[in-house]
């Protein structure tokens, strides 16, 4: 299952390329609408490409994680040609990043 209850306050999202990236997310956003109390991780390991659905999908889910829920929003393990689309496009300063799932885990946990 690509959304996973880390622990009762953190939710993650093991993302996939398209044609799935985009049911994975809808799988975090609904997970997110019922349970408005976790913080979010996404692995982005298997992710080699994002298009402008996939961008506007994140952007909805920040927009209900960050501020409907006041939670925190991490993305974990982008690679370098994934990490260019948000450095070309602005979101690089709009998302948090973490270099990898378990030091996404840690500092959500932490509660940093």
């Amino acid at each position: 299952m690509p959304v996973e209850h880390w622990s009762e306050s953190v939710l993650l999202g093991e993302l996939a390329d398209d044609p799935q990236f985009t049911d994975d997310l809808t799988a975090v956003l609904e997970q997110c609408t019922t349970n408005n109390r976790a913080d979010v991780l996404l692995s982005f390991a298997a992710i080699n490409h994002l298009n402008s659905s996939n961008i506007a999908k994140l952007l909805k889910l920040r927009k209900l994680v960050t501020i409907t829920n006041q939670r925190r929003l991490k993305l974990a393990g982008v690679s370098a040609h994934v990490w260019g689309v948000f450095l070309v496009t602005g979101l690089d300063r709009i998302f948090e990043f973490v270099d990898d799932v378990p030091s996404g885990l840690a500092v959500l946990q932490m509660g940093e």
